[in-house]
Parts: C-alpha cells; structure tokens; sequence
C-alpha cells in the first residue's frame, strides 16, 4: 500500500515529550505571576526599617515594584523555557528511542519473515510489559506458521509422490499393451480401473483434507449416535466378509458442525478399525454419549499389539502402520486418521488414540455439545 511519507513515531513522541515539558513550565510561571507578581505594587514603593532603641532613625528605602520585578522575571523567564525546550527535545529523543527500541526488534523480524525467514525468533529479554507480550505473540505464531509450512511441504511431497506411482503404473501398463497388442484387453481395462480408482480416492481424500484444514464449515446439529449408525451400516459387509463383529451401542450425542465431514470422520474410523484387526474373529464396538456437556465417539477395535513410539504417527498424512495387519483390496492411501485429525480440529474438538494392553486401537473423539 502506498502511503505518504509522515512524522516517524519517535519524533511524535519526542515532540510531545518537549511539549508537554513546555506546558508545565508555563504553567509553573502562570502560577508565580499570579500568586506573586500580581501582589506586588505598582509605582514607587517605600520601606522604612524599624526604629531601634537610639535617636537614630535609618532612611526610607526604595523597594522593587511590579515593573521592577517583570524586568527582572520576564528574561530569566524565557531563558528557562528555551533551556527546557532544549532539554525536552533532546531528553525525549534519547526515551523515546529507548522506549521503541522493543519494537524496532519487532519490525525487524517482521521483514525477515516477509522476506521468507521463518526461522528467525526475537526472544526478547526483559520483565513482562506490552511489547513482551507482542514478542511472544509474535513469536507463538511464527512458530505455528512454520510448523504449517514443514507440514504443508511435507504433505505436498508426500502427495506427489502419492499420486505419481499410480501414473507411473498406467503408463506402465499401456506401454506394455501397446507393445504386445495380442495382449488381452479385459485384463488391461481391470488393472487400469483399479489404478485410476486409487488416483481418485486419493485425491479425493486430499481435497476433503484440504476442506477440513480450512474450516469454514455450514454447521447443524448433528446427532453423533446416528451418524455412527449410519457409517457401521455403510461398513458392515466389509466387517462381515472379513468374519469381525461390528456393534454400535451408547446414546444420543448431539454436536454442531457438518453432517458430511462427521460421516466421513466416523467411516474412516470404523473403516480403520475393521481392516486393521485381526485376520478373523476380531470385533470392532462404537461407542457414543455425552459427558460433562462433551459429545464422544468412541471406536474401540482389537488387533496385534501396537508399539507406543507408532501412535503419535498415525494421524499424519501418509503414515502407514508398518506393523497393522492390511487387507489387499482396502490397502488405503495413508490418510483416513489424517482426515480425521483435520475434521476434528474444524470442530474445535480432541482426537485420543491409546493402544490396548491386549492389542488393537482405541479412539476417542470429543466435540462441543449441543442442547
């Protein structure tokens, strides 16, 4: 934005320094004139000295009159102002200078970080003051955007690499077709469909956690409760062929927020639990209620033992449990507990994971209740 060149702050403040300085002294001198000066007659005054004990009488004596006293007064007067004009102007330069140099700091910082140094933090010294307290606001956030950045980098490599091993696979298979054109074409048409289907669910997957990033969500009141049912009965062939118990129990638990992303958030975890349990037999359960004006989803699965250092990983976008049991058809594109994460955090809400002593994930979601 262009702006017209103006007063820097520290010559405001050192203009208003002397100012304010210049003010008291007149009204320092106001006062002795009107409280003095004014008392004092105007024209010739006499004194006489008190008679003593002897004949002698001292002469009458002339005493300074009004006129006499402005004379004298008035010089020494302004020779005091232009001194605390001086000492005002200087001595407010030097605080002001002092008092602003905190946010020089800050100014300082603030280009780095417009020329892209996200690194850089102030870190100011000092007992706890306005502009300490703007440091450390400063600093909070540049330590959030970098953290933001990492991970936007991060998710941005992850997902190009993601989506280019599809590609590359396609390409793969129409140039072996075109090289071997007695090649069956069924058998190319099914691979492609399962190649081009991968590339579309994770895209898919990329732009609904690209939604929930952003959080600008049409809220309604969501009945958690049904929302499960509603994703258990969307999952529950796939429970059945792979032989797990799926139960949905607890009561109603109302929220505010988008009825799609919840559905979502509650498919992918049910969806998680049932394809990374055991081979067979395993038992997945969905658990909903309101606690302490809290709305909680709880899925709660069995499955081989999960090692503690895995479950901080496992809502990051990409990461695999390497040790969790995988179905071939559902091998999943390293986002569902990501996606989860993200809608969750749109909600203002927690996501918990904790490992079961006897194998298996428990995930508990909290959002905000609603009446």
């Amino acid at each position: 934005m262009n702006r017209r060149v103006g007063l820097s702050v520290r010559l405001k403040l050192t203009l208003s320094y002397a100012g304010f300085l210049m003010l008291a002294g007149v009204l320092l001198l106001a006062v002795v004139w009107v409280f003095l000066l004014r008392y004092v007659p105007e024209g010739a005054v006499m004194t006489t000295a008190p008679r003593g004990d002897g004949p002698w009488t001292p002469p009458p004596r002339m005493a300074p009159n009004r006129t006499d006293l402005q004379r004298a007064f008035v010089p020494r007067a302004a020779q005091a102002l232009s001194v605390l004009l001086a000492f005002g102007l200087l001595g407010g330069w030097i605080l002001a200078g002092r008092m602003l140099a905190p946010l020089t700091q800050i100014m300082d910082a603030t280009r780095r970080t417009a020329n892209g140094s996200l690194s850089h933090r102030i870190r100011m010294s000092g007992r706890q003051d306005e502009f300490r307290e703007l440091s450390d606001a400063f600093d909070t956030m540049l330590e959030r955007v970098e953290s933001h950045v990492a991970e936007q980098r991060r998710f941005a490599a992850n997902a190009s690499h993601e989506l280019r091993t599809p590609l590359a696979i396609s390409r793969a298979l129409l140039d072996v077709a075109r090289e071997d054109p007695t090649r069956g074409g069924d058998d190319l048409v099914e691979r492609l469909h399962t190649v081009n289907q991968r590339a579309i669910d994770l895209t898919e997957a990329l732009l609904l956690l690209s939604r929930g990033d952003r959080g600008n969500l049409t809220r309604e009141s969501v009945d958690l409760s049904l929302v499960a049912e509603e994703a258990a009965e969307t999952l529950l062939p796939l429970a059945e062929q792979r032989r797990i118990t799926l139960d949905v129990t607890g009561g109603a638990a109302r929220t505010s927020g988008s009825a799609e992303l919840l559905l979502r958030m509650a498919t992918n975890l049910v969806q998680n639990a049932i394809v990374h349990n055991l081979p067979a037999g395993g038992a997945v359960t969905v658990h909903t209620e309101t606690r302490d004006g809290t709305s909680v989803l709880r899925v709660e699965n069995t499955g081989p033992r999960l090692p503690p250092e895995l479950l901080p990983t496992l809502t990051e976008p990409f990461r695999r449990g390497t040790d969790r049991v995988r179905a071939g058809e559902h091998a999943g594109v390293g986002l569902g507990l990501a996606i989860v994460r993200s809608i969750v955090r749109a909600h203002d809400g927690t996501l918990d994971l904790v490992a079961r002593p006897g194998g298996g994930l428990l995930v508990t979601v909290r959002l905000p209740g609603t009446p």
